[in-house]
């Protein structure tokens, strides 16, 4: 129970509004050394209630202390999971003085700049958009006291080492890090002793393993064939809820403009779409008006729908961990769930590298009949080149 883990009353009460019976096992080993004051570096699932295990003992720590000044930074990687963060650290902090702010590109630079004008209690922040405001000098970092980094894995993977390096330059040496990570790669590692003092390990996040709770279904299907799978697979009113998971942004737009035209409600989410768009599509998603969310890697963390059914690996992920982070989406809070991947002759090598991380084979299940693919229209150089030949003709006669 969350009462044996020493939380105050403030906490313990919007826990049991959030209907949080007992604490995740990272909750359960991380909560009591970070509330200890000691450094922490956790891997653990995605889905696994992280948020939680950094957020309940950083709110609690901050309760004992002045208020007016930022005293903690949370880095996450993307937008989404920096909003996610927020909104969860509000809830856990409701029947609480704290405020906690987002600081992330796509929006303007205003309402940020007022909020580290504040002094608000926590910032979550994505590390391109806080170097932006450390570089106009509208941000300090001067009275951190707590540095969180989350999913520290899909930092490097995007390229922000350098930047978090600059970043925790600016930060007081005496402060208390929680690193977490769903993985440790080496170069990780070797942040982590940079920036932890004889941290706390909590490892429960095996690298080959994905959430319990996925069903796995795998099918072969010829790359132009794709989407007439999805749309069979979808005449299936139990796939109510799903993110489709595409490898790049053009081929996201085509196959959400491809479903609509199916009249199969669908929305993007990608790097190429403002913040507004981002938020409103997950919003809207989230609601219900779309059934379908299609999305490019960017989305593959941070999003948490709890009650969402099925993830679609409509093109498969060049890294194994990217197929793990996916189907994550699905089956959180010890929910079931389902996770469908579309192989193609020339994707085979890399969802054999999957099956090597995860290792096992998954054994593909037999495709529904398709329909005949539609006959393409001819193409325009080819009907000129008839009517050329036609009017030949009718000049010889």
């Amino acid at each position: 129970m969350f009462e044996s883990l020493g939380l105050q009353p403030a906490l313990l009460r919007a826990v049991r509004d959030l209907h949080f019976s007992e604490p995740t096992p990272v909750q359960y080993a991380a909560i009591p050394p970070a509330l200890a004051g000691r450094d922490v570096l956790a891997s653990a699932a995605t889905g696994s209630g992280k948020t939680g295990a950094f957020g309940l003992p950083l709110l609690q720590a901050l309760l004992a202390l002045p208020r007016g000044k930022t005293r903690a930074l949370v880095l996450a990687p993307t937008r989404e999971l920096a909003a996610q963060i927020t909104s969860h650290l509000g809830a856990l902090a409701k029947h609480t003085p704290i405020k906690i702010a987002a600081v992330y590109g796509g929006v303007g630079f205003g309402g940020q700049v007022a909020s580290f004008k504040r002094g608000t209690d926590i910032i979550v922040a994505t590390p391109g958009r806080l170097l932006d405001h450390l570089a106009q000098g509208t941000a300090s970092l001067g009275d951190i006291s707590f540095l969180v980094l989350d999913e520290a894995d899909r930092m490097l993977d995007m390229g922000f080492l350098p930047v978090v390096r600059r970043i925790i330059k600016k930060i007081p040496a005496a402060h208390q890090t929680l690193f977490f990570s769903a993985t440790i790669p080496d170069a990780i590692a070797k942040l982590t002793k940079e920036m932890l003092r004889d941290p706390v390990r909590v490892n429960l996040a095996p690298t080959t393993a994905p959430a319990t709770g996925i069903t796995q279904t795998i099918y072969t299907i010829d790359q132009q064939r794709k989407t007439d799978l999805l749309v069979e697979l979808l005449k299936d009113n139990a796939i109510y809820s799903a993110i489709a998971f595409t490898r790049t942004k053009a081929r996201a737009n085509r196959l959400a403009a491809a479903l609509e035209k199916q009249n199969i409600p669908a929305e993007r989410i990608h790097g190429d779409r403002s913040q507004a768009q981002r938020t409103r599509a997950l919003a809207d998603f989230k609601s219900g008006r779309y059934r379908i969310l299609v999305a490019t890697d960017v989305a593959s963390r941070g999003i948490d729908i709890v009650d969402l059914g099925h993830v679609v690996n409509y093109d498969v992920p060049l890294v194994a961990e990217d197929y793990v982070h996916r189907i994550g989406r699905t089956a959180r809070a010890k929910m079931t769930g389902d996770a469908i991947t579309f192989v193609a002759p020339d994707e085979e090598q890399f969802f054999a590298q999957i099956e090597r991380t995860l290792g096992k084979r998954l054994d593909r299940s037999k495709n529904p009949e398709l329909p005949p693919p539609a006959a393409a229209p001819p193409r325009m150089h080819q009907v000129h080149n008839r009517r050329q030949s036609g009017n030949g003709s009718r000049r010889k006669r």
